[in-house]
C-alpha cells in the first residue's frame, strides 16, 4: 500500500505540473466524441438501416439481415472497422500525448504525427484481433482507458440480471470476469507498446504477456485500485461540501440562493470533470510507467500555442454558457415533468404473484398509470395472462401455454413471493382492471407456435375495449407491432427494444427501452417524432431520477412505492440544495450527463 501511495503522490505532481496539457488532451477528446463522433456513427447506422428498410437489429432478425441484406451487413462491418480505427487512434493519441507532454520541447504537432504513424501498424487481420482486445479491456473502460467512445459499449443490465438468477450461471459469470480481469491485466501494455515501440498488434500482445510476467502485476492492480478508491473519496467529499454549502446559502433572501445554486452546480460539474481527468491521468501514468519512467520525464515548459488555447477556451466558453443555461432551467424546475408510472407484471414490492388478478388489485391501490402484463396464446387460440413460455417456474407444470387449453390453464395455481393465485385469462384480467378503472400496458408474447390469425383474433375480441379503456400495447416482436398497426391503426403500439443501437425509426407509436443503454439522445430523437419512450425495468432510486432527468416519458418498475417517492422528491417543490443533491445522485448512474 505504501508503494501505491508513493506512486499516487508522484503522478499527482506530474499532473499538477502539466495540468493544462492534460486538460486539453482529455477534454478535447471528450468534446470531439460527444459532439461529433458518437452522433455521426449513430446517424450512419440509422441511415444504413433505413436504406435497407430494416427498422431495428436484434436476435429476432439477425439471421434475416445476414441472409437477405448483404449490402447492409457489409456497410455495418465497414462502419465497425472505422469505429475500431477511431477508438484505436484515440488510444494512440492519449498514450503518445502522455509521453510527449512530459518531455522537453513538447509539441502538439509531434503527437498527431506519431499517432498517424501508428495507424500504419493496422491491417485487416489486426482489426479482428483489435476487436477481441477491446472486448477484454471493456471492464477497464471507465477506470483505465477513459474514452467515452469505448465506454458506450456495454452489456445490457437485463442480460446480467438473467445470468445472476442461477447458481451455475453466477459461477460462470464470476469465472468469466476473473478470466477477463487476468487477461486484461496481462495484455494491458499492448497499446502502450504499439504507441511507444511501434510494434504490430500481435507482437505487442505477446510482448505485454511476457512483460507482465516479469514484474508483479498484482502491484499494478493494487495501484490502480488504490487510485480509483482515493479519487472516488475525494470526489464524494467534493460533492458533499458543495451540497452542504448550498444548504446554508438557501437561507439567504431574494434571488441570492438561485444565483449561488447556479454557480455551485456549474462548479460541481467542472470540478467533477477535472477530478475525472486527474484520476484518468494518474491511472494511465501508472499503466505506462513500466515503459516510460515518469521520474525521468522533465517538466515540460509551456508549449501550448496561443491559437490552440484560444480555440479550446472558445469551445469551453460555449459549453459553459450552455451548461449554465441548462442548470438555470433545471434549478428552476422547468422541463421537469412527472413520468408515467408503470407496474411491471402487475406487482409492487413483491406484493403478490406476477400477472395475477389479486396482485393487480393490490397494486392498483397505489394508483399506477398503467399495469404492465403479459399475454400468450393458448392451444384453443384464447389468451392467457402469463409471462414465461414455460409454466414450470410458477405453477410446477412443465408445459407451454400452447400445449394447454384456456380452461386447463385457468385451473392452475401460481406460486411466487409467498403468495398463491389462479392463472387468469385475459378476459378475467381485463374485466378486473376495468372494474378498478386501471389502464393496462399489454405485452403480447409471440412464439413460433402462434396461430396465423392470432393478432386478428386479438383485435376482434379486444380492440374496441382497449381503445375505450385507453390501454396500450407493446411487444418485443417487431412483426407484432407492424401487423397490429395494419390491422387496427388506432391502437397505440410500442416496440420493446432490449438494446439502443441507433436512432428511433419504424412503425411503432413509441418505445420501451432497456434502461442501461437508453440515453438522452434517443429520447430527444423520439420526442422530435412525437413518440413516447418508456424505460424498463427500473428498480433503483438513482436510475429513476436519471430517467426523469433525461425526460423519459414512462418508467416500468417492480418497486412502485419507491418510484412514487422518487418522483415526488425529484419533481416536487424543493430547495436548490436538494436539486443539486438529486443531480449528484444522477451522476454515478449515467457516468455523467450527456449532451
Amino acid at each position: 500500500m505504501k508503494n501505491a501511495y508513493r506512486a499516487f503522490i508522484q503522478y499527482s505532481r506530474q499532473f499538477r505540473k502539466n495540468w493544462l496539457e492534460y486538460l486539453i488532451l482529455f477534454g478535447g477528446l471528450d468534446i470531439v466524441n460527444q459532439f461529433a463522433v458518437i452522433p455521426f456513427f449513430r446517424w450512419i447506422t440509422t441511415f444504413v438501416l433505413q436504406a435497407g428498410e430494416i427498422p431495428f437489429v436484434s436476435c429476432q432478425n439477425l439471421i434475416t439481415i445476414l441472409m437477405k441484406h448483404p449490402l447492409v451487413v457489409i456497410s455495418l462491418l465497414i462502419e465497425l472497422g472505422c469505429l475500431l480505427i477511431i477508438i484505436y487512434g484515440e488510444f494512440m493519441l492519449l498514450l503518445t500525448g502522455f509521453r510527449e507532454i512530459g518531455l522537453p520541447n513538447f509539441r502538439w504537432q509531434r503527437i498527431f504525427k506519431q499517432t498517424r504513424e501508428t495507424l500504419s501498424l493496422l491491417n485487416l487481420g489486426s482489426l479482428i484481433l483489435l476487436l477481441g482486445y477491446f472486448l477484454l479491456v471493456i471492464p477497464f473502460a471507465d477506470i483505465i482507458f477513459r474514452t467515452p467512445l469505448l465506454a458506450k459499449i456495454q452489456i445490457p443490465q437485463f442480460i446480467i440480471d438473467y445470468l445472476t438468477r442461477n447458481g451455475w450461471l453466477i459461477s460462470g459469470l464470476l469465472l468469466f470476469y476473473v478470466l477477463m480481469t487476468v487477461l486484461g491485466i496481462r495484455l494491458i501494455l499492448t497499446m502502450p507498446l504499439m504507441a511507444y515501440q511501434h510494434l504490430h498488434l500481435r507482437t505487442a500482445m505477446h510482448r505485454s504477456w511476457q512483460m507482465t510476467s516479469k514484474f508483479k502485476w498484482a502491484t499494478l492492480f493494487e495501484q490502480i485500485i488504490f487510485v480509483t478508491i482515493l479519487t472516488s473519496i475525494f470526489t464524494v467529499c467534493f460533492y458533499v461540501l458543495i451540497y452542504l454549502f448550498q444548504l446554508g446559502l438557501d437561507l439567504l433572501p431574494g434571488k441570492l440562493p438561485l444565483l449561488t445554486a447556479i454557480f455551485n452546480l456549474s462548479f460541481l460539474q467542472l470540478g467533477g470533470e477535472l477530478l475525472a481527468i486527474w484520476a484518468g491521468t494518474i491511472i494511465l501514468l501508472v499503466v505506462v510507467n513500466p515503459l516510460v519512467k515518469i521520474s525521468e520525464l522533465s517538466v515540460a515548459p509551456e508549449h501550448v500555442s496561443r491559437g490552440l488555447i484560444e480555440i479550446f477556451t472558445l469551445i469551453l466558453l460555449v459549453i459553459g454558457l450552455t451548461t449554465i443555461a441548462n442548470n438555470t432551467f433545471y434549478l428552476l424546475g422547468h422541463g421537469i415533468r412527472r413520468p408515467v408510472t408503470i407496474s411491471h407484471r402487475g406487482v409492487a414490492e413483491e406484493n403478490g404473484v406476477q400477472n395475477t388478478i389479486p396482485a393487480m388489485e393490490k397494486t392498483s391501490k397505489l394508483r399506477p398509470d398503467y399495469v404492465e402484463m403479459d399475454l400468450h396464446e393458448t392451444k384453443d387460440h384464447q389468451f392467457v395472462v402469463i409471462h414465461d413460455e414455460n409454466l414450470k417456474k410458477l405453477t410446477g407444470v412443465d408445459k407451454t401455454p400452447h400445449e394447454l387449453t384456456l380452461n386447463q390453464l385457468t385451473q392452475l395455481t401460481a406460486h411466487e413471493n409467498g403468495y398463491r393465485a389462479k392463472v387468469a385469462s385475459f378476459d378475467q384480467y381485463l374485466a378486473a382492471a376495468e372494474k378498478r378503472h386501471q389502464k393496462l400496458l399489454i405485452e403480447i408474447k409471440s412464439t413460433p407456435r402462434d396461430s396465423k390469425e392470432m393478432l386478428r383474433n386479438f383485435n376482434a375480441r379486444y380492440g374496441k375495449r382497449i381503445l375505450r379503456d385507453h390501454d396500450q400495447i407493446h411487444s418485443l416482436d417487431y412483426s407484432v407491432v407492424t401487423s397490429l398497426k395494419k390491422i387496427n391503426p388506432k391502437l397505440k403500439v410500442l416496440y420493446i427494444q432490449p438494446y439502443n443501437f441507433g436512432n428511433p425509426q419504424g412503425a411503432a407509436d413509441g418505445y420501451s427501452m432497456e434502461y442501461s443503454t437508453l440515453n438522452q439522445d434517443f429520447i430527444t430523437q423520439a420526442h422530435w417524432q412525437r413518440q413516447p419512450v418508456y424505460t424498463w425495468t427500473v428498480n433503483e432510486e438513482g436510475i429513476m431520477k436519471q430517467a426523469m432527468y433525461n425526460h423519459t416519458d414512462g418508467i416500468i418498475t417492480d418497486n412502485l412505492r419507491e418510484l412514487n417517492a422518487a418522483i415526488k422528491d425529484f419533481t416536487g417543490k424543493q430547495s436548490y440544495a436538494n436539486r443539486i443533491l438529486n443531480y449528484i445522485i444522477v451522476i454515478p448512474t449515467s457516468g455523467g450527463i450527456e449532451p
